[in-house]
C-alpha cells in the first residue's frame, strides 16, 4: 500500500489502511492538524532528521480507567503522601523533561524542539495537559503529558528522576479522570511498565470504535490549572 504524502489540508486518510502503522508522512504539526490526527487515531512519532511521520499502529495500547492496577507498595506510598502532584503548573518543563530521556542506544529524542513547540501551544489553547509530580523539598522528579478531548485522554510520554514518581502521576492522573467519566487513555504502544499499571494491547479496528464513542458530543479545549490533588485511592 503507498504512503500517502500530506499536503496544506487538515485531512487524513482512513487509519483502516495503515500499513505496519504508518498513516502517512509530511504536512506540519498546526494545532488543528493535531487535533485532526488524535480524533482519528493519528499521532505523530519521527526522529529529528525524518519528515513528520503519521501512525496508528495495530495492535494498540489502551487503558480502560476502571481496569487501573495499585500494586501494595504504590497504595503504601498514596497513604504516606509520598508526592504532591498538580496539573498544568509547568507544562513546558514537563516536556522538556520528557525530551531528556533516552533509550539506551540512542543519542536524540524523538521530542524534538518543534515537537515541544507544538504541544505547548495545544496546552495554551486548552488541549494539552500536563501532571506534575514534586518531592518534598517542591522539585520536580515526574511528571506526563497528553493530549484530551471528548471522554478520551492520549498519553504522549512520561519521566521520572525519582522512584515510582511517573507511576505515582500516572495513577493519580486515572484516578481523577475517573471521578470525570473518562472513559479511554491511549497509550499508544506496548511498554512493560504500562502493561503493569494495568494497560493492555486490543485491535486498532475495536480502538477507533471506543474512540468515535468517546469522542461523541460536544467537545471543548479544558483547564487543568484548578484540579486538586486528591488521594482518591484512600477514599
Amino acid at each position: 500500500m503507498p504512503i500517502y504524502l500530506l499536503n496544506e489540508e487538515f485531512i487524513f486518510p482512513d487509519p483502516e489502511e495503515a500499513e505496519d502503522g504508518v498513516v502517512a508522512v509530511g504536512g506540519d504539526l498546526h494545532p488543528m492538524r493535531l487535533l485532526e490526527a488524535y480524533r482519528n487515531g493519528i499521532f505523530p512519532w519521527y526522529d529529528q532528521n525524518d519528515p513528520i511521520i503519521w501512525h496508528s499502529p495495530d495492535p494498540r495500547m489502551v487503558l480502560f480507567p476502571s481496569r487501573l492496577k495499585i500494586s501494595k507498595s504504590m497504595k503504601s506510598l498514596f497513604k504516606k503522601n509520598h508526592f504532591r502532584v498538580t496539573f498544568d503548573k509547568q507544562f513546558s518543563l514537563v516536556i522538556a523533561q520528557c525530551a531528556n530521556v533516552r533509550g539506551k542506544d540512542r543519542s536524540d529524542t524523538w521530542i524534538n524542539i518543534e515537537i515541544q513547540k507544538a504541544y505547548i501551544e495545544l496546552n495554551k489553547l486548552g488541549w494539552a495537559h500536563s501532571v506534575e509530580v514534586w518531592d518534598e523539598k517542591d522539585v520536580l522528579v515526574g511528571g506526563l503529558y497528553g493530549v484530551a478531548m471528548g471522554k478520551c485522554f492520549f498519553g504522549e510520554s512520561m519521566f521520572s528522576l525519582a522512584d515510582n514518581a511517573s507511576k505515582y502521576g500516572f495513577i493519580t492522573l486515572v484516578q481523577n479522570l475517573i471521578e470525570r467519566d473518562y472513559e479511554l487513555i491511549d497509550c499508544q504502544v506496548y511498554t512493560h511498565h504500562l502493561a503493569s499499571l494495568g494497560a493492555e494491547l486490543i485491535l486498532r479496528h475495536d480502538f477507533l470504535g471506543l474512540l468515535d464513542s468517546g469522542l461523541e458530543g460536544e467537545i471543548l479545549p479544558q483547564n487543568w490549572q484548578e484540579w486538586k490533588f486528591e488521594n482518591l485511592i484512600l477514599k
